[in-house]
């Protein structure tokens, strides 16, 4: 058992976690669409978010990774069968060939072990199944509303949860997406011939989160291993699964003085410290690096929450706010905003956490940073409202009129 306690140690484990997330280097997958097809390979998932408010969850996890992605990318992966649409810890973007890990989770639905909907409407679900089968694909919004339920029309609702259940189930994959709404058609149409569907054992499926929380994180623990997952016999196969490898000497338990516990491969703390650049990053709140809040509050002593979900005389940072990672220290956030028939990017308010060491770094990163963001949400301009603390807005504020 290896004992973290001094500040070195922390920036070993920082490390370790960037360059794994691959947010240490500049283009760690490569770049465009072979980079992004690498590096959903890699983190596992990216997750899907119905948030707007600046470029969606999805496209900016892989934006944070691979130079020169855009958001046409993800669409075409998905139409050529490299990734899939499913239910992660959340609606997710994973590498087809992971796909036979979704079955469990199928089964268990299907089978009542779990519920999606409860009451599901089987007739209507049988009816809309015949309806794909014969006429092709389905979006819900080609479902209209008729009280009769003649002519192959039903009423939306329900119609709806019909085709969101048999796509939990299974019997439907999403084929694309328009915009963000999803196209459903049969499984058999949609998955690769190729693609193994064997139903695996827990015992398997244990290995397989293991090995890829491992790959995405460098160091796990226990609890976030199954993060979100409520399947019990899926935590103990995952502890029986830790605890059998650190036996056998592959993994090694990392102590904090807190008492918390975390694992990764033996040997992998004593090597050579990862070296960081100065680039800061801004990330999504749905980042696979800062989802896992506990754990980013433990290993980076960053507390972070995302905020739409506060009532807002009690949002302290904004909205929407975006953690900025500067090298392997999250130094603030900032909330902004989109105005697409503008082409704008409102920057609301910037909060820095950084010290009067690091300020001009850390100032000269932001406007690097700034000017792709700017791109990436395909605007021109960009305005800034409030800068905490306030002693920085004039420096901060003729950065971005540099820009423009």
């Amino acid at each position: 058992m290896i004992q973290i306690n001094s500040s070195e140690d922390f920036i070993r484990l920082r490390r370790i976690a960037l360059a794994a997330q691959g947010l240490l280097k500049n283009s760690p997958f490569g770049d465009g669409l072979a980079g992004a097809n690498k590096a959903i390979s890699h983190i596992g998932y990216v997750q899907l978010d119905s948030i707007s408010v600046v470029q969606r969850a999805h496209h900016h996890s892989l934006y944070s990774r691979v130079p020169n992605y855009s958001p046409d990318m993800l669409a075409s992966m998905l139409e050529n069968k490299a990734i899939f649409e499913y239910w992660a810890h959340a609606a997710a973007f994973l590498p087809i060939a992971d796909f036979r890990f979704s079955l469990l989770y199928k089964h268990a639905i299907k089978s009542g072990q779990t519920h999606w909907y409860k009451n599901s409407d089987r007739k209507l679900m049988n009816e809309l199944l015949t309806r794909i089968r014969i006429d092709g694909p389905l979006r819900s919004r080609d479902i209209k509303s008729n009280t009769s339920k003649s002519n192959g029309w039903w009423d939306w609702k329900p119609a709806k949860k019909a085709l969101e259940q048999l796509y939990m189930e299974g019997d439907l994959m999403v084929s694309s997406r328009e915009g963000f709404e999803k196209v459903y058609d049969l499984t058999e149409r949609v998955l690769p011939v190729d693609i193994n569907v064997q139903m695996p054992s827990l015992a398997e499926f244990a290995v397989h989160i293991l090995e890829q929380q491992l790959r995405c994180h460098g160091l796990v623990s226990i609890k976030g291993l199954t993060y979100l997952r409520r399947n019990t016999k899926l935590k103990e196969a995952i502890k029986t699964l830790v605890n059998t490898r650190s036996q056998q000497g592959l993994l090694e338990q990392l102590q904090f003085s807190n008492g918390e516990s975390y694992f990764l491969p033996t040997g992998a703390f004593e090597q050579p410290r990862v070296r960081v650049s100065e680039q800061l990053k801004i990330l999504s709140p749905f980042d696979n690096s800062v989802i896992q809040r506990e754990r980013l509050k433990s290993l980076f002593q960053f507390s972070y929450q995302l905020e739409c979900y506060v009532p807002e005389a009690k949002r302290q940072y904004g909205y929407f706010c975006l953690p900025l990672l500067f090298g392997d220290v999250f130094i603030g956030r900032m909330d902004c905003k989109v105005h697409r028939k503008t082409a704008h990017l409102e920057i609301k308010s910037l909060h820095l956490d950084a010290n009067e060491l690091d300020i001009t770094r850390v100032i000269t990163a932001f406007g690097d940073a700034i000017i792709k963001f700017i791109a990436f949400q395909q605007c021109n301009s960009v305005s800034l409202t409030q800068v905490y603390p306030q002693r920085l807005t004039a420096v901060v504020q003729n950065i971005l009129k540099s820009l423009q």
